[in-house]
């Protein structure tokens, strides 16, 4: 290492900084306009006027200087300065760098009264002292005076110019030359980048494919040799904290190749055509140090379809952009080496000619990990912890189906934060527990206000849920029921749900039975509902809607589909079927909202005794799990096998 670093220090010049070069200027019109009388002390000693005229009425002054019509310089004879008392003034001539220096100074208020005085006691004493009018100026300070405005205005310009720009290369107020520079941060070997493979747990296929990316670039001969061409583009495609920049981050610290990397962001600018220019300098910096790869990040800043926007007067800049970037992916050639790698969760607003084959020649999809992938990701996580033996990874994935790489590495952090909040010395199972609670259903608020008549219609809202969930076959069965209040929720349950990759009618048909129990339970006790099942509604009518709308499984609507996987749907104003089939389809989702509705009254009506005694206990302990359950309505009857069941928060109650 040594080695390599000597050429490095050898080679390095020292900087020629333009502040230097401004401190020097100013620092020399100080010193010229501080020294440009001679050097300090030479104008005399300091006095006063009285003093003045007793030396005056002596017969010690030779020659006054009235010097701007303000101030007195005073000369002395030969013989006056000779005497004891004015040894001091003498001492001035030293310092004096030519000619003759004033012995004393002062200055005078009124110059009127001052002459007249001065000439009565020249005249009654009969002196020979001269009286001479003198006008001084400093020219260089006069000059700094007349150029410092103008250097304030160049200084503040160069400062709002630099702001502007962003600060981003060179130096010394060019800054303004460089607006159209592309400000990716480039990560080479000399960079140190700790990311690797290694550190992505989960994500087989998409790691795959990308490791392939690099292998590429490392070993391009391999793949060339037979007549095949590297592919010009990668876009990684996936939900929010599923680790697509992170991915990224691994191929700069396995690539070993210059990686430029940056946001879709940094290509706009208010400038119009920066962000065309910035693509160009990207592709050419990209080009020179070939093979290399660049990597921007939320490509939907500026590749969303044109034509499309919001606002169809302010995307000329994004289109421009979005055009020059098109033209670079596809015009230089594939011998140069160079992959373009992005990543977005939006690819739906993608322009077409973004994607196709020739620019981004794989859509690397990089979906939400499942059990096994989950329990990867918790390992790698778990590590910097220091955790409690009784910690286990396959159940800490079980407990947290949809979760993605972001919200573990959160659900870790939050354990760790709790079990620091109650003094623990290691981080337990429970803790994670409570992280998850936490992230899902929000803060416990134990301190919130609820009235008792409140909290026993949410208690036995939440009891309706839990029974109805537990007594269907494809419900998911609750393990654990609070009526604490937790984030804007006054009740919450847990559920576990099966992942299921295709779901059948009869099984969103029990989920939206056990949703509704809430409601159907405070009918059945109360005799009356409340605005507590809002969440339920709303989930039960987004599902009933998509069997009919998309999925097509209403018998009276058909095998049809509304759904438009491009997105465009949502640019137009009309909808895709007439007012004939709207109205059928309302009333195809009221009635399988219905039906459900009064399948969960029959099931609360049939167990009321049972839903009482869970309510009740509910109201006591505040806080019930699985056991309570089986404690009253036995063992489940549709018990399915552990490997399958997952714990799936959600609360109920708004």
């Amino acid at each position: 290492m040594s080695d390599n670093k000597k050429p490095n220090n050898t080679n390095k010049k020292p900087k020629l900084n333009a502040y230097w070069i401004y401190a020097i200027v100013i620092a020399i019109f100080l010193f010229i306009n501080v020294f440009s009388g001679g050097m300090g002390g030479s104008d005399g000693n300091p006095t006063s006027p009285a003093q003045f005229f007793s030396f005056l009425e002596k017969g010690d002054i030779e020659k006054v200087e009235i010097v701007n019509k303000r101030e007195a310089k005073v000369y002395l004879t030969s013989d006056a300065s000779k005497k004891e008392i004015h040894k001091k003034s003498n001492s001035q001539q030293f310092f004096a760098i030519s000619g003759q220096t004033p012995n004393y100074r002062f200055e005078f208020g009124d110059l009127q009264n001052f002459e007249n005085k001065l000439t009565d006691v020249i005249n009654e004493n009969e002196l020979n002292t001269q009286v001479n009018y003198e006008t001084e100026q400093n020219v260089w300070g006069d000059l700094l005076l007349s150029l410092l405005p103008f250097a304030l205005i160049i200084g503040i310009w160069i400062f709002i110019m630099r702001r502007m720009s962003g600060g981003a290369g060179g130096g010394g107020g060019g800054q303004i030359f460089n607006i159209g520079k592309s400000k990716a941060k480039l990560f080479d070997q000399n960079t140190e980048v700790k990311t690797s493979f290694k550190d992505v747990a989960g994500l087989e296929g998409a790691k795959e494919e990308v490791q392939e990316i690099v292998d590429f670039l490392k070993n391009p001969e391999k793949y060339t040799s037979l007549g095949g061409k590297i592919p010009k583009g990668a876009l990684l495609i996936g939900p929010p904290g599923t680790g697509k920049t992170l991915l990224a981050k691994a191929v700069a610290g396995e690539a070993k190749v210059p990686f430029f990397s940056l946001s879709g962001s940094d290509f706009v600018e208010m400038f119009v055509g920066v962000g065309a220019s910035r693509v160009r300098d990207l592709f050419k910096q990209a080009k020179e140090k070939s093979p290399s790869i660049i990597f921007i990040d939320e490509i939907d800043a500026i590749g969303r379809a044109r034509g499309k926007n919001a606002m169809s007067g302010s995307n000329d800049e994004r289109e421009n952009t979005l055009n020059q970037l098109l033209t670079e992916m596809d015009g230089f050639g594939t011998n140069t080496n160079v992959i373009v790698l992005a990543a977005t969760n939006r690819a739906d607003i993608l322009d077409k000619a973004l994607m196709r084959a020739g620019r981004f020649d794989r859509q690397i999809f990089v979906d939400l990990p499942d059990v096994r992938e989950r329990k990867e990701i918790f390992e790698v996580h778990l590590k910097p912890l220091k955790r409690d033996d009784s910690v286990d990874t396959e159940f800490l994935s079980k407990q947290t189906p949809g979760f993605s790489g972001a919200d573990i590495a959160n659900v870790c952090n939050e354990a760790a934060l709790i079990a620091a909040r109650k003094g623990k010395k290691v981080v337990e199972k429970q803790d994670f527990l409570d992280a998850v609670d936490r992230i899902v259903g929000g803060l416990e608020k134990k301190n919130k206000i609820v009235t008792p008549a409140e909290k026993k219609a949410v208690a036995y809202h939440e009891a309706g849920h839990a029974t109805v969930s537990w007594l269907l076959e494809h419900a998911a069965p609750l393990i654990k029921v609070t009526i604490v209040p937790r984030g804007r929720s006054l009740g919450a349950a847990w559920y576990l749900p099966e992942e299921r990759l295709i779901v059948r009618p009869d099984q969103m048909l029990d989920e939206m039975c056990a949703a509704l129990g809430g409601r159907a339970a405070e009918q059945v006790i109360f005799g009356e509902i409340s605005t507590g099942a809002l969440s339920d509604l709303e989930k039960v009518t987004k599902q009933a809607r998509a069997m009919v709308t998309i999925y097509g499984l209403s018998d009276k609507v058909g095998n049809l589909t509304y759904y438009d996987s491009s997105g465009q749907d949502q640019y137009g104003f009309t909808k895709p079927y007439s007012e004939n089939t709207a109205v059928l389809i309302d009333k195809e989702i009221s009635d399988i909202i219905e039906k459900q509705y009064q399948r969960a009254l029959k099931i609360i009506e049939d167990n009321k005794d049972k839903l009482i005694l869970l309510a009740e206990e509910l109201l006591e302990k505040e806080v019930i799990f699985k056991d309570n359950l089986m404690k009253i309505f036995g063992k489940r009857p549709y018990e399915k096998e552990e490997k399958i069941i997952e714990t799936q928060p959600k609360d109920e109650e708004e």
